[in-house]
């Protein structure tokens, strides 16, 4: 099958003497030929192997249009040929693959009988696979067509001189840029020291250390921090460079340059709302004001009306409290919300519960009543029971039982025989 399809693309074969190549695919095979690549093999003599594009463009007579012959490669790796990484990804270099990428999407679009305008890469992702179907299982190995900027990776254009001296002293270290940091951090790392030896000196102590306050953000990701220095980076060297941040940031008397240095490696977090969202205030027919409220524990449900006047009357599921969960700690549990408000015995209430297993009941029913009762509290009263927990959903569920154990955590008993 690769045979036949080998020779369906160029001319003349020497196995079949098929037709030569159509013009408008000639043509789309000229513009697209440095954006169609394949990972192939180096052949035994040693010399660069061709594309598939040049392959199957060999009958027309004459190479495609780019001067040298594009290693096989993977997406994202550099391209291999003549010159240096200056010459290779130079802004005239990429521009020129850009108008080469459109060319072709243009006459592919033409191919396909699509809109040009309207011909997205996903569409030429399923044209290429249209028109170079590959049995190959490694998706690296296929035949693509993307943008130049997938293409070719963002890297410095000139790193040396004319006369092959690199510029940066630490260019042979493979990342000239991290370790530059990282001299740089370490350098105001015994300015901040040398800065509480002398603070130190003048009689100041601990409590009027001012450190950098780190709550309030974080540090960059590693890979934000790749793309801030266009290098690659292990594990230990983002750890490495975290370690020496938190160790400068950890000084009780920075300096304000090492201030700014961190700064620059800092992302302030998002600051959450801590309003709590109140149920809405209604009056019934008959005047009396009340709230309703959902509350949820592990799988139960329950919902909450609770009145703003009564006489500390709950009723659950048609029950009183007492009757409806025997056990003390349900009850302490379910009443807890209103002993922490100071409203015990103030307020009526009707829960409606549902699901497994008492405790679980109770719970639900007390996230549920705290969520109803902060429509009649002060807003003072709200802060502590949010920071109580009372307004939160606990979400803890069962633990799944393990295999080859008793249980979640119990093993089974140990016998020697």
């Amino acid at each position: 099958m690769a045979a036949r399809r080998a020779c369906a693309l160029r001319s003349p074969c020497r196995r079949c003497g098929s037709s030569k190549m159509s013009a408008p695919a000639a043509a789309w095979f000229r513009a697209s030929a440095s954006l169609l690549r394949v990972r192939g093999s180096i052949p035994a003599s040693g010399r660069r192997g061709r594309s598939l594009v040049d392959a199957c463009a060999r009958g027309t007579g004459a190479w495609l249009s780019s001067r040298r012959p594009y290693v096989a490669a993977r997406p994202g790796s550099t391209v291999s040929g003549g010159g240096g990484a200056a010459d290779r990804l130079s802004e005239e270099f990429l521009a020129q693959q850009l108008r080469d990428y459109e060319l072709g999407r243009r006459h592919l679009a033409n191919m396909m009988g699509e809109d040009e305008e309207s011909f997205t890469q996903e569409h030429i992702d399923k044209a290429i696979e249209y028109l170079f179907p590959s049995g190959l299982f490694e998706k690296r190995a296929r035949p693509i067509m993307k943008h130049p900027e997938q293409i070719f990776p963002k890297q410095k254009v000139i790193q040396w001189g004319e006369d092959g001296r690199p510029f940066h002293y630490l260019f042979y270290t493979g990342k000239p840029n991290y370790y530059s940091l990282m001299h740089d951090l370490y350098s105001q790392l015994l300015q901040v020291e040398a800065e509480e030896d002398k603070m130190r000196s003048k009689g100041y102590t601990s409590g009027d250390a001012k450190p950098v306050a780190l709550p309030s953000s974080r540090w960059v990701t590693q890979e934000e921090l790749e793309q801030s220095l266009n290098e690659q980076l292990s594990e230990h060297d983002y750890a490495r460079f975290v370690r020496l941040g938190e160790r400068i940031a950890s000084q009780p008397f920075p300096t304000e340059a090492a201030r700014e240095q961190l700064s620059r490696f800092r992302v302030a977090l998002q600051v959450q709302s801590q309003q709590q969202e109140i149920p809405e205030r209604r009056v019934d027919e008959e005047g009396r004001a009340y709230s309703e409220a959902n509350g949820f524990r592990k799988k139960a449900r329950a919902k909450v009306t609770l009145w703003e006047s009564g006489s500390g009357k709950i009723t659950v599921n048609g029950l009183g409290h007492v009757d409806y969960f025997p056990q003390l700690q349900d009850r302490m549990q379910l009443m807890f919300p209103l002993q922490f408000a100071g409203r015990l015995g103030a307020h009526d209430a009707e829960c409606e519960v549902s699901g497994v297993g008492s405790s679980a009941q109770a719970g639900a029913v007390r996230h549920a009543l705290a969520l109803a009762l902060t429509t009649f509290l002060e807003p003072h009263l709200i802060e502590g029971m949010r920071r109580a927990g009372l307004l939160t959903k606990d979400q803890r569920t069962k633990e799944r039982k393990k295999p080859g154990q008793e249980g979640a955590r119990r093993k089974f008993t140990w016998k020697k025989r």
